[in-house]
């Protein structure tokens, strides 16, 4: 939608629509009118991830897990600090999913030659074969997000993704540089000053 477009771009009131279209199964509760896209998006995850969830447990992963094997497969092995980097995920939640995918055979953990505190973590041949898997599974995810959209619209559904995941990145930046302010300025306060 282009700015000239969007009354709300030019300080008009913004019209939310008073229903949720008949596909969705959450409705939009009266104060969540002020930012219809965000209850959007909030809709959109919420059933990705659960039709996801379902096609992953069919081949005994759990949501991220294939992301990580993803990146283990393009990559070849990877220090474990780089994986949580790379899926920005946390340290915690990286080592349940190493945990877990090494319990089931598709990765193995190995020290690291150059740095004794990391771990490297590698792909095993028997996770080829889920390779193939989690590649139907993701054909079949995306088909579910888009199989009612034309080419362009897929195009163009993309590219407003990005646009909001950069607005949403920025503001996350913005956030945690507050954020830090604040912690600074609160321990400023609370530190008694030298006389």
């Amino acid at each position: 939608m282009s700015r000239a477009a969007n009354p709300r771009k030019q300080g008009q009131p913004s019209q939310p629509p008073t229903e949720t279209p008949d596909t969705s199964t959450v409705p939009v509760p009266a104060s969540a009118h002020v930012g219809p896209v965000s209850h959007a998006i909030f809709r959109v995850a919420r059933l990705h991830r659960m039709i996801a969830g379902q096609l992953l447990r069919r081949v005994g992963l759990h949501l991220g897990q294939e992301l990580v094997m993803m990146h283990l497969w393009e990559l070849g092995p990877q220090r474990q600090t780089d994986l949580v980097r790379l899926i920005d995920s946390d340290a915690a939640t990286m080592t349940r999913s190493i945990k877990r995918l090494e319990n089931a055979g598709f990765v193995r953990r190995r020290p690291c030659p150059d740095d004794k505190r990391a771990t490297i973590i590698e792909p095993t041949a028997a996770s080829q074969a889920l390779r193939r898997e989690v590649e139907r599974i993701w054909a079949e995810l995306e088909d579910a997000s888009t199989g009612d959209l034309s080419l362009d619209q897929v195009t163009e559904t993309l590219e407003t993704l990005r646009r909001v995941e950069a607005s949403l990145a920025r503001a996350a930046a913005h956030t945690d540089a507050s954020a830090a302010h604040d912690d600074n300025t609160t321990d400023n306060v609370r530190k008694p000053h030298a006389s």
